[in-house]
């Protein structure tokens, strides 16, 4: 029977696509580094207080593709290229969800309006990395190689999502509530259809590493495509409503260490 744990295991237990699987998330997890670290850096006077919490955002993504680095190291296994449409961060900057890469690497300061959509992009991002990780958690908690690389990561994200609804509050109540509003739509229609060509394109090179038959890739593309319908017409608000967290202050304090991985 197919199901998300049975096609997860799949991946993890063939050393191809294990591969190929830790390439795509250190690599989308390096990139979100760099930008929260450039961000951080070019945060405006007036909001100079929250560079720690983007510094402690962008520590934490760094620390998750080094751990996805030391599970293949553990494997003896090294990274791959990842293909060009499966790199989902990139893919969104090149539509123009959150700031432009040729911005943050300008050396001039960013305006409370580009804060407010970095925080609008990164509430969305988080969302769908907090629902991925539990969903591993759910399944892999235990699991002797990957468990404690999943717990870790699967808190992170969570603190992350918590950290973006309780500051993009902050700033509706200073009077930015529309334009959060209008952010948060226009990234969570764009992501949605950006997650659903990433989520093909991932799987029909896994299908290629793993041989799958030509019945289960299309069953696999179907089921994509019944979740894109999903978020289209309804599920995609989830994404854009905001509500005080119970994990307040989720950044205020230093970046837990990455595990070892003997």
């Amino acid at each position: 029977m197919l199901s998300a744990r049975s096609l997860f295991q799949e991946i993890l237990d063939n050393d191809e696509s294990f591969r190929l699987f830790c390439s795509i998330a250190a690599s989308g997890e390096s990139q979100g580094g760099w930008e929260n670290a450039r961000i951080a850096a070019l945060v405006p006077r007036s909001e100079r207080g929250l560079a720690p919490k983007i510094t402690r955002h962008g520590a934490d993504e760094d620390k998750h593709g080094r751990i996805f680095h030391a599970l293949l190291k553990k494997r003896g296994l090294s990274p791959v290229p990842v293909p060009a449409d499966t790199d989902y961060t990139m893919i969104l900057e090149r539509h123009g969800i959150g700031l432009a890469h040729e911005r943050l690497r300008a050396d001039r300061p960013l305006t409370v309006p580009d804060i407010v959509t970095y925080l609008a992009h990164s509430r969305v991002t988080e969302q769908r990395a907090s629902e991925q990780m539990a969903l591993l958690r759910r399944y892999f908690a235990d699991h002797p190689d990957v468990g404690r690389a999943v717990r870790m990561i699967s808190g992170d994200e969570d603190n992350h999502l918590a950290y973006c609804h309780e500051e993009l509050l902050r700033f509706a109540a200073a009077g930015h509530g529309r334009t959060i509003q209008r952010t948060l739509r226009a990234c969570a229609l764009a992501e949605i259809r950006i997650y659903r060509d990433v989520s093909l394109a991932v799987m029909a090179h896994m299908g290629r590493v793993l041989g799958w038959p030509r019945a289960k890739s299309a069953l696999l593309a179907a089921g994509i495509h019944v979740v894109y319908a999903y978020e289209r017409a309804a599920g995609w608000r989830r994404m854009v409503s905001l509500r005080m967290p119970e994990r307040r202050n989720a950044l205020g304090g230093p970046a837990t260490p990455a595990p070892e991985f003997a």
